[in-house]
């Protein structure tokens, strides 16, 4: 009995090095997210280029935690004769006592808040690169609508007055 204590500390030890670097992989999308708004803003292309090549990095190198949490939770739910599903945090924190059940309380609550703020900038800039993709629409179908005969304009005094004869691009030399 005393082995399995040692080993289910041993894992919930595993468990808090995973869950902080869950927790700094967090901290570091809001930033990209923060990053990634700011570039479209400023449409530095080269950069966002940039930046997107080193979130797939970052995706590559944080599937290996992913594994490892998933793995550390299928050896605690045995540990606690439980199912794989009902292997959670709380559950954890449950059956924890002292110094192990506070820590594991401290990581569930940044967690919480890290990924509910996460939520929220994620909506903010999916809200922009939707604007962003309505804006350009409307600049191409002006663009392209501008050339087109029978357009009607209005001038200063309200009267309507048909551009036939613009083009766009010249294609003369």
């Amino acid at each position: 009995m005393r082995t399995t204590a040692i080993e289910m500390e041993d894992r919930v030890d595993e468990l808090l090095t995973i869950l902080d670097r869950d927790i700094r992989h967090i901290q570091s999308s809001l930033s990209r997210l923060d990053e990634l708004r700011s570039l479209v803003v400023k449409r530095d292309d080269i950069a966002l280029g940039k930046l997107l090549e080193s979130i797939r990095s970052e995706s590559d190198n944080y599937k290996n935690n992913e594994l490892k949490r998933r793995l550390i939770r299928k050896e605690l739910s045995a540990a606690l004769n439980c199912n794989l599903n009902q292997m959670t945090l709380s559950r954890l924190e449950a059956e924890l006592t002292g110094e192990k059940k506070a820590q594991i309380s401290k990581r569930k609550a940044m967690l919480r808040s890290l990924t509910e703020q996460l939520k929220k900038e994620h909506r903010g800039t999916a809200l922009l690169l939707s604007d962003c993709a309505r804006f350009n629409n409307l600049l191409l179908r002006s663009v392209f609508e501008l050339g087109k005969t029978g357009t009607i304009t209005y001038n200063s005094s309200g009267f309507t007055k048909r551009q036939a004869d613009i083009a766009f691009v010249n294609l003369q030399v």
